[in-house]
């Protein structure tokens, strides 16, 4: 004699009721970062970490972040000039007039 059981009528034995699985998530909950001041532009940031916006950290600069800046404009800058006198290049031969 063969039994054939679904799994669709099986019954959970040990059922975690509603309180219990409740109880287990409220540990799930994503706590807001603290935030401290900065002493120099007065934004915020994490504690015990420098400023994302001017660099400093305890007091004095880690990073100078203004000379970061510049440096990744004229690199941004000098692919503009590259890629422009590329176009230039190209386009040229098919701006000439065709003779007939």
């Amino acid at each position: 004699m063969w039994i054939c059981y679904s799994f669709a009528t099986m019954v959970i034995r040990m059922r975690h009721t509603r309180s219990h699985t409740a109880n287990r998530r409220s540990h799930h909950a994503l706590k807001a970062p603290n935030l401290a001041v900065c002493k120099n532009c007065g934004s915020q940031h994490r504690p015990h970490h420098m400023c994302l916006d001017c660099g400093f950290y305890n007091g004095r600069i880690v990073l100078d972040l203004a000379a970061k800046k510049k440096d990744r404009e004229a690199r941004i800058q000098a692919k503009r000039d590259a890629r422009k006198g590329q176009e230039s290049t190209e386009e040229a031969p098919a701006q000439t007039p065709a003779t007939v």
